[in-house]
């Protein structure tokens, strides 16, 4: 069974998109089109920005939503999964291409949780680290004694989750996790603390253009973050697209799940290969390949 996987923030580079927008007619259309929805050109800043415009949330975000999800549209027919996931803000673009939501309403949701996270960040500052070499109930435990907010954000595969919350209790948090046998703690390049209790000013406004969101049944079941269980129900769907903002990621078992569910092959469709390398930290056996 083939599984579909969309990458999540972090994975863009400058010009990305830019063969699909001079090679395929279809994609440059939808590239244009969502200049307009914007209401600025965001393929000027993919194809020809620098790293610095790429790193703003306002601008990363719809930039790998639109980069993963014209992949999927120009694949046509060869588009065929039996199941999708995606990373993060990827969930947003494995809805999309699996016909849960149409392309404008997806960007128009993707640009409000890029700026209402934004704003979240701004409200506080915070950050986010990479520990590496240690398990999980390790890391969770640490996190507990900390005082302040911290929390695991993403098990992006075994040995390797990430944290988030204020940027004392981060720093608090890598010395202990250090000390407990972290073969490395490495501070993220991000503007907050994504996927924590700090986010919920934009949980709570993205919640509204969520709700106002028409969600359909998609064409097969998609691994949502929050449970990393298979859903095709909307208002399952939407629940979960709410709840993700702060909860962690789930990666690892979601691509367990998908795995025990028949996935052997996954197809990584967007910037990048980092969910193609995580893939097979979580499961050694299974074919991975990727287009961007």
């Amino acid at each position: 069974m083939k599984a579909f996987v969309f990458p999540g923030q972090g994975a863009q580079f400058v010009g990305m998109g830019k063969d699909l927008y001079e090679n395929n007619p279809v994609a440059r259309e939808m590239f244009e089109q969502a200049n307009e929805i914007l209401g600025f050109r965001i393929t000027d800043l993919m194809f020809e920005g620098t790293d610095e415009d790429l790193r703003q949330t306002r601008v990363t975000q719809p930039a790998i939503f639109l980069h993963s999800v014209i992949l999927a549209k120009t694949l046509g027919d060869d588009f065929n999964p039996d199941m999708t996931a995606g990373h993060s803000l990827g969930e947003f673009s494995a809805l999309v291409a699996s016909g849960a939501m149409n392309f404008a309403d997806g960007l128009r949701l993707v640009s409000a949780r890029a700026m209402a996270m934004q704003k979240a960040c701004e409200i506080k500052p915070s950050t986010m680290a990479a520990v590496l070499g240690l398990d999980d109930e390790v890391v969770e435990n640490v996190c507990k004694d900390i005082d302040g907010v911290v929390v695991c954000a993403n098990y992006n595969s075994p040995g390797q989750i990430v944290i988030s919350g204020e940027i004392e209790a981060i720093k608090a948090a890598s010395e202990k996790l250090s000390a407990a046998g972290a073969r490395r703690v490495l501070p993220l390049k991000v503007g907050g603390a994504f996927h924590s209790p700090l986010m919920e000013p934009a949980r709570a406004e993205l919640a509204e253009a969520i709700a106002k969101t028409e969600i359909k049944e998609p064409i097969c079941p998609v691994y949502q973050n929050v449970d990393a269980l298979p859903h095709t129900d909307p208002a399952e769907i939407k629940a979960n697209l709410i709840a993700q903002l702060t909860a962690p990621v789930r990666w690892t078992q979601t691509v367990r799940n998908m795995v025990k569910d028949g996935a052997t092959e996954f197809v990584e469709l967007g910037p990048g290969k980092v969910l193609q390398g995580l893939v097979k930290k979580i499961e050694a056996s299974a074919t991975t390949s990727g287009m961007q």
